[in-house]
């Protein structure tokens, strides 16, 4: 065979690397991500940008500071309490509890353990589908298109069109790939979010890390799927997967399957 040389084959391997580029960009824009728009409302020291609730997100911020900042959720007979960073930036949080009428609520650390309320505002969330909720990015399910588990999922499951065989393929790489975090277990704080790029980088997490990354790279992949957090066996403060594959919802235990617990009676708190 001919080897091309000069500056024609200097063309062509630069065609080639543009090419594969162009396909790799193709490829990670297919993943959702959260974008800012053109409708907000503002009480007081809360600002929400609404402007995509029918794809079952929201995105909350209060003015930069230096105080602790919580951000209250009601939605029917359930409210869910979050931290708020104090940067003045926006962050993503789901509507998963489907349709209807959500209250947030800003609260600001005055000392101690007590907070002021620093503003409220009502939205009505009218999904065409609910489900929407579970495929973008959130604060608990914290990517974007360079994390390096959404980068892997395109790499497995490129090519692949049907959601059970998506969800296979991941439940076989968490299975494979990772290893239970003892040590953090027994250190974790309260309230710690998971970071699924340290675990990845570690390829060891707890409960809620493994299953932040199985839920990252499902969502990725066009798979809707939800962080469970409650407990297991009425005891035990625990983490786990669920995903709704081709309209049936299924369960995985990333830390079950790696033999850190052993499955059992589990109770949701809730999700994410």
């Amino acid at each position: 065979m001919r080897r091309t040389t000069g500056w024609k084959g200097i063309l062509i391997q630069c065609v080639s690397l543009a090419l594969l580029f162009v396909l790799a960009t193709i490829c990670i824009a297919d993943v959702r991500m959260p974008e800012s728009g053109s409708k907000t409302k503002k009480n007081g020291g809360l600002t929400i940008d609404y402007s995509h609730m029918d794809e079952g997100y929201v995105m909350v911020k209060s003015a930069k500071g230096k105080k602790k900042l919580k951000v209250r959720v009601k939605m029917g007979d359930t409210t869910l309490t979050y931290d708020l960073n104090n940067k003045g930036e926006f962050e993503v949080f789901p509507l998963q509890y489907g349709n209807g009428k959500y209250t947030f609520s800003l609260y600001k650390n005055v000392s101690g353990k007590k907070y002021s309320e620093e503003g409220k505002i009502s939205l009505t969330a009218d999904m065409p589908d609910e489900l929407s909720a579970f495929l973008y990015p959130n604060q608990y399910v914290n990517y974007d298109t360079k994390t390096a588990a959404v980068k892997e999922a395109e790499s497995l499951c490129g090519g692949m069109n049907d959601q059970k065989q998506i969800y296979q393929a991941v439940c076989d790489y968490m299975k494979g790939h990772f290893a239970y975090d003892y040590i953090k277990s027994v250190s974790v704080k309260p309230g710690q979010l998971p970071d699924i790029d340290d675990a990845w980088n570690k390829h060891m997490g707890i409960c809620q890390d493994l299953s932040a990354i199985m839920v990252a790279m499902l969502r990725s992949q066009g798979v809707p799927a939800r962080l469970m957090i409650g407990t297991l066996n009425e005891s035990t403060y625990h983490a786990w997967v669920t995903a709704v594959v081709n309209g049936e919802e299924q369960f995985f235990d990333p830390t079950a399957a790696l033999n850190a617990v052993s499955n059992g009676s589990y109770t949701v708190e809730r999700y994410y």
